[in-house]
């Protein structure tokens, strides 16, 4: 008798992004244990070289910006907290208002196909999901939603 080895499952791999560069734009909600909120989040990415320039907004103010790549790391800066700080992976930044994405590249999967933990997709039309909600926890356990509705779409090619 000849016995073989079990095979080997290994994933398929992921298919490639429908751009090499992404504009947005979102309407944001954000619902918390201890805060809500509201307002707008733009974003500029390039999954390739792991470039994210976000900005988080509401009515006027801003809240966040998180500037950087994935060869130097991700520049967080909250005004309205002090808070200015680079970190090397954007895995490692606390921002509860996103899908928790380890990298670009997985931002831009969740955007795009609404792929990620936590995350599920409202609506959706011909250039992908429309409205996103993610479910998840914050740092201190307590539970956090997020929705996000599409305003603007510039995908570069």
């Amino acid at each position: 008798m000849i016995l073989f080895p079990p095979a080997i499952q290994t994933p398929a791999p992921e298919p490639p992004l429908p751009f090499t560069s992404l504009k947005a734009q979102y309407k944001w909600n954000f619902r918390g244990a201890k805060d809500s909120g509201s307002g707008t989040l733009a974003l500029r990415l390039e999954p390739a070289g792991g470039k994210l320039v976000l900005e988080v907004f509401t009515y006027g103010d801003r809240l966040a910006l998180v500037d950087g790549d994935s060869a130097g790391g991700y520049q967080l800066v909250l005004p309205k907290e002090n808070v200015n700080r680079t970190v090397p992976t954007l895995a490692e930044l606390p921002l509860p208002f996103l899908p928790q994405a380890g990298s670009v590249e997985a931002l831009a999967r969740a955007l795009a196909n609404g792929e990620g933990d936590g995350l599920s997709v409202e609506k959706r039309d011909d250039q992908g999901p429309v409205k996103l909600r993610y479910t998840g926890r914050d740092s201190g356990g307590n539970p956090v939603e997020v929705q996000l509705t599409r305003k603007r779409w510039e995908p570069a090619k």
